[in-house]
């Protein structure tokens, strides 16, 4: 009896910690654009001198709580009803309470300074990969930043959608083509609708358009993190820090602006990336957050682990009462 009391204690004191270790890391997509930067990742604490700004401080004094959680911006079960279920105003917190501080009707957001009609690559810094189509919308001419998002500021359609584009170094790369009849503050909003999860993202990148397709050149504004496509604090137009992109790409986004061919068509594109095209453009690495979740490998080993110990020990048990 003993021996069997032994073996026992022994297999629960070693698969426990692996349990707890599989139930607190849940595998769950999350993921928001940090080029053109997006309200809840300039504002976050990972938004760098973005998150000092006027409009960044407002935002969170609303919220009541810091954007820590940048990446978790999602309503679940919404399936494509977006207009349905997320009401007028509250846009770009997806409704979520916990986010109500991006929804502030202010034109002194964090922004990127883009080109009209010129072809620009959109970075989603994720940190699990998943299924899903992105649409990318923006507003449309006459939009006022003064006043709360509302779904009537937006097309019907997309003017760009990637579905399954591939997670390279921490983000999903969008190739896309901007509307060419568009000037001034305006509002780059995303969805991503996952098909691997019921969730869908929702995303506000405050964009400043300007110049012609030539006009746009990277800069990198002081104090703002390198490589994460954040931007200063402000009012009017920002020059977030620049991300490098690989010399060979004819058309290559950075977080300042876009160079770019002059666009040929305004109609919504589909695009879907592949590892080769995402290598051509900016690396981005999302930055650390306890409540991301981290990566699925970790639980599923513990999982396994924990399993055949646990096999292990009942075998040991049964023999010994044999």
């Amino acid at each position: 009896m003993t021996a069997h009391r032994t073996a026992t204690a022994a297999v629960v004191a070693l698969t426990a910690p692996l349990l707890l270790l599989s139930s607190a890391c849940p595998a769950s997509a999350h993921g928001a654009p940090t080029s053109p930067v997006s309200r809840v990742f300039a504002c976050s604490p990972e938004g760098g001198a973005a998150n000092r700004s006027a409009a960044c401080r407002a935002a969170v004094a609303a919220n009541g709580a810091p954007f820590t959680a940048w990446d978790n911006l999602r309503v679940a079960g919404v399936n494509g009803r977006d207009r349905e279920v997320i009401p007028d105003g509250r846009l770009c917190s997806g409704g979520l309470p916990a986010y109500k501080g991006l929804d502030l009707a202010r034109a002194d957001f964090p922004s990127t300074r883009m080109t009209p009609g010129a072809s620009f690559t959109l970075a989603y810094s994720s940190t699990i990969a998943h299924t899903g189509t992105f649409r990318l919308y923006l507003t449309k001419p006459g939009y006022d930043p003064n006043r709360p998002l509302r779904w009537s500021d937006l097309p019907a359609r997309p003017f760009a959608t990637a579905t399954d584009p591939a997670l390279v170094d921490g983000a999903y790369r969008i190739r896309a083509k901007l509307p060419a009849d568009r000037t001034g503050r305006q509002m780059l909003f995303t969805v991503w609708q996952n098909t691997s999860t019921p969730d869908t993202y929702y995303s506000c990148s405050d964009v400043v358009l300007s110049g012609g397709p030539a006009a746009s050149t990277p800069t990198r504004s002081a104090g703002a993190p390198a490589g994460t496509g954040t931007s200063s604090g402000g009012r009017g137009a920002h020059s977030p820090s620049a991300v490098p992109a690989a010399p060979s790409s004819p058309a290559v986004a950075s977080a300042s602006g876009v160079t770019s061919a002059p666009a040929s068509s305004e109609a919504a594109s589909s695009v879907t990336a592949s590892p080769a095209a995402a290598a051509r453009t900016d690396d981005l690495t999302p930055a650390a957050d306890s409540t991301s979740g981290g990566g699925a490998t970790l639980p599923l080993a513990a999982g396994g682990a924990a399993a055949l110990l646990l096999t292990a020990g009942v075998a040991v048990t049964l023999r010994r009462r044999r």
